[in-house]
């Protein structure tokens, strides 16, 4: 019996020194943190696209319920991140965390200023939507630092899938914004490009996808989904300046979203 705890005893030393002296990204690479991260700046940018859908609709109570759910989210996703690898990424996410204080105490000003008065002046918004953009390029900066520091590197088609998810986000919170009549130079999400040079941009990605050697064939039956959704809002977002239908592509944008989510986590999976 004493050669068991002697031996038990051995062994939780040997690990108490491993992790004394094993660097911490070795033990464990950073893929959970960077998927909430991801995940953080998805919600983060839902947020402001779900305001300008409740702007736009005049302050509906079910976009009223999506920003609240969407700032939940983000919430939770900063709440879960884990240890930083380094000094870089520790000051990006505190940076990240003062914006967002900031961030969250605008929208819900702006969300009051509706309820109350029902309009928002369009000053407080332009602020909103310039806090989304430097919320979106801290992240972004955050993201790529976890990396550097940690030494890992997201496979490359989980990557691709997830880029193309901020992408689709962006293309919906810029056309929520042109809908809301608040004006294409407050969509939040990045350079402000044109709309329909994003589509081309989403289209033609999706595309790559699609053509990768590595596609299982659940993959290849997700993307053909995903294909379906994005050709149904696609001349809408070509012609946006036509016939507005920003629930039409608020809805399939979420579902298209979360369809390439789904794919990335499967990429993610076979690279194991």
């Amino acid at each position: 019996m004493s050669s068991r705890r002697s031996l038990a005893f051995s062994l939780s030393a040997l690990l108490v020194f491993l992790f004394a002296f094993v660097s911490p990204s070795l033990l464990a690479a950073p893929t959970d943190d960077l998927l909430r991260l991801h995940q953080l700046r998805l919600a983060t940018q839902k947020s402001l696209g779900d305001f300008y859908m409740y702007n736009g609709m005049e302050g509906d109570q079910r976009y009223a319920r999506m920003i609240g759910e969407s700032l939940q989210e983000a919430q939770g996703h900063l709440d879960a991140l884990g240890e930083m690898p380094g000094e870089g990424a520790k000051a990006l996410r505190s940076q990240w965390q003062g914006e967002w204080q900031g961030y969250r105490d605008g929208l819900q000003a702006l969300m009051e200023a509706m309820r109350s008065q029902g309009y928002t002046d369009l000053q407080p918004v332009a602020d909103l939507a310039d806090s989304n953009q430097r919320l979106m390029a801290i992240a972004q900066e955050l993201y790529q630092k976890i990396q550097q520091e940690s030494g890992y590197s997201v496979p490359t088609l989980t990557q691709q899938s997830r880029e193309q998810s901020l992408l689709m986000q962006g293309i919906a919170l810029d056309y929520a914004s042109r809908s809301a009549s608040i004006g294409g130079s407050f969509f939040g999400g990045g350079e402000e490009r044109a709309i329909d040079e994003l589509v081309g941009e989403f289209a033609s990605k999706l595309d790559g996808l699609n053509r990768a050697q590595q596609n299982t064939p659940e993959i290849s039956a997700a993307l053909g989904s995903i294909g379906t959704k994005w050709r149904y809002i696609e001349k809408s977002l070509l012609n946006y300046n036509e016939n507005s239908v920003p629930f039409l592509v608020s809805k399939y944008s979420d579902s298209i979203i979360e369809g390439l989510e789904g794919v990335a986590a499967q990429y993610a999976a076979n690279q194991h």
